[in-house]
């Protein structure tokens, strides 16, 4: 009986953050880390405490908040430049927020040799949306 083989991984395709839209997933992104700070940090009964972060990151075309959960927020220091695997937009009170579930990864990177460069005056969590219901006829 032979052997599987294995799935032949893909290279990532990395995506910048003007690209990002509502309803999206599976995004690898390159950014840096602009400001970080916890929002919710709740002891629990069992097991280690609830904790999450609202993140500015982005790279040269734009920002937006990242929201981290747990060993996260940790990895979301202000300076650290990080690459998020499998990332998805969630809609947070009609704007958009850059989250990675259990399916997806966080890692800290070393910066580029040049230094990214955060464009911080296009802020796609700034930009609300509307849900439009849309009817065929």
């Amino acid at each position: 009986m032979a052997a599987a083989s294995k799935p032949e991984l893909r290279k990532p395709i990395f995506t910048k953050v003007d690209q990002l839209r509502p309803g999206t997933s599976g995004h690898t992104l390159t950014l840096k880390v602009a400001s970080s700070s916890m929002v919710l940090h709740k002891g629990r009964t069992e097991g280690p405490p609830m904790r999450i972060a609202e993140c500015s990151v982005g790279d040269d075309t734009g920002v937006i908040i990242f929201t981290a959960r747990n060993d996260q927020v940790d990895l979301m220091k202000p300076g650290n430049t990080v690459i998020l695997r499998n990332a998805k937009i969630d809609m947070f009170k009609a704007s958009m927020r850059l989250a990675v579930d259990k399916w997806g990864r966080v890692e800290v990177t070393e910066p580029d040799e040049e230094g990214m460069q955060v464009r911080e005056d296009n802020n796609l969590s700034l930009i609300e949306y509307e849900l439009v219901n849309v009817t065929e006829e």
